[in-house]
């Protein structure tokens, strides 16, 4: 085989394997286009209140031995009685708050493909912890303590889950395909994912921003009677799983953190007002 033969073979070797290629990345990201642009919500578009729930005063069971050190120990915790959103803070929602404060909007030139997140009743997302506290002050109420989100998330007697029955990948918008979730989804869209005390989405859909400031060792020597977390910190708690996390955040119990500024397409929030004495906002 002569060398001028060699080079034909090699460069049309090379020619049909790069065809090949493209062929396979172009198809691929036909595919992932087509999975995000086929997230249709055909849920009516009509805006859904987002009544409060009420969360009688006691005591409930806070933490897991069989999660992150961080939720160590496990003890009982005493809450006065309180009042938590029913869904996530909603689309429509927030956008009066945008609309009369004008606060800045949520979906900026920064998040892509927002077609996809901007259903009146998809929840509020991409939201700094800063943006969840001003928009609960606006509405007269406040973000739940930690404390307040575990309690309205398992009730009083410590499920891992949400809807108090083993893990069902179908049953709450996470990660996987089973959910049938490429995004967020209406609030309430999965009937399954449901408290004790019947708020929605405690497991998927969003995280939850939260009140208090994380330290991962709080747990240890907190108070056990209306906790607001530590007095200061660098990152704030998060609360929940979403659509771009694993089931393992979804757990009642899974503690995240983050830096009050950060913002993504999978945090939103809820909040809360006060009934009994005893739960005061920090900043």
């Amino acid at each position: 085989m002569d060398s001028t033969f060699r080079k034909a073979v090699f460069w049309m070797v090379a020619f049909f394997s790069g065809v090949g290629i493209f062929f396979i990345v172009a198809t691929r990201h036909q595919d992932k286009t087509e999975v995000v642009v086929s997230h249709p919500i055909t849920a009516p578009r009509t805006p859904i209140e987002n009544p409060m729930i009420l969360i009688p005063a006691g005591e409930f069971i806070m933490g897991a031995m069989d999660g992150g050190m961080d939720e160590q120990p496990v003890r009982s915790v005493y809450l006065d009685a309180y009042a938590i959103n029913k869904y996530e803070v909603t689309q429509t929602h927030y956008n009066e708050f945008v609309k009369e404060t004008e606060h800045r909007k949520p979906l900026s030139r920064y998040v892509t493909d927002v077609e996809n997140f901007d259903h009146p009743n998809q929840p509020a997302i991409y939201i700094a912890w800063e943006d969840a506290y001003t928009y609960c002050k606006w509405r007269g109420q406040r973000l739940p303590t930690e404390a307040e989100w575990e309690k309205a998330a398992r009730g009083p007697d410590g499920g891992t889950w949400a809807w108090m029955k083993p893990f069902d990948p179908s049953v709450a918008n996470f990660i996987n395909v089973e959910d049938g979730g490429v995004v967020t989804m209406p609030v309430g869209h999965y009937e399954a994912d449901k408290s004790p005390y019947g708020l929605y989405d405690m497991a998927g859909n969003a995280r939850e921003w939260v009140q208090d400031w994380y330290v991962d060792d709080y747990y240890k020597d907190g108070p056990t009677k209306n906790p607001q977390g530590p007095e200061f910190g660098e990152t704030k708690v998060m609360r929940g799983g979403s659509w771009n996390d694993s089931r393992f955040s979804g757990r009642t119990t899974a503690r995240l953190k983050m830096i009050p500024k950060y913002r993504d397409t999978a945090i939103g929030f809820r909040c809360v007002e006060t009934v009994g004495a005893g739960s005061q906002s920090q900043g």
